[in-house]
């Protein structure tokens, strides 16, 4: 085996490691975001419904919007219980940003910025081609 043959196959690792431990990242770290995504939306949501609509459709429209409202409050509560069990930070989430970290670090040291860099936009591009074809159906 050459060297550039070592190269490719480390750096076929280091995607897959990159990958593992970005994808278990995320899990943990997602749903906070999304809770704050999900309330910006709220928001323009209610503007929209402040000034737009008739009496009778708003109160058709408030049930949905308070629906969503609960939808949010149910998933921040599930988010900080997740993460505060019992007052302390959930190890496994803890663990995932350090390893997470760590992959990085020894990506960066191996292949070079610019090589940390690739890895990263090629796992962001199969994340994005995933949710594209899950909703294609």
């Amino acid at each position: 085996m050459n060297n550039q043959d070592v190269k490719n196959l480390k750096k076929r690792y280091f995607i897959w490691l990159y990958k593992s431990a970005k994808e278990i990242f995320d899990k943990y770290e997602r749903k906070f975001t999304q809770v704050d995504i999900d309330k910006d939306i709220l928001m323009e949501m209610e503007k929209e419904f402040l000034g737009s609509y008739l009496s009778h459709e708003k109160e058709a429209l408030q049930r949905h919007i308070d629906d969503f409202q609960k939808y949010i409050e149910n998933k921040e509560k599930a988010c900080s219980e997740f993460r505060d069990q019992h007052k302390k930070i959930n190890p496994d989430f803890i663990f995932s940003e350090i390893k997470l970290d760590a992959v990085e670090k020894v990506i960066a040291k191996e292949l070079g910025k610019r090589g940390l860099e690739e890895i990263k936009s090629l796992y962001e591009k199969e994340m994005t081609e995933r949710i594209l074809k899950n909703t294609e159906h």
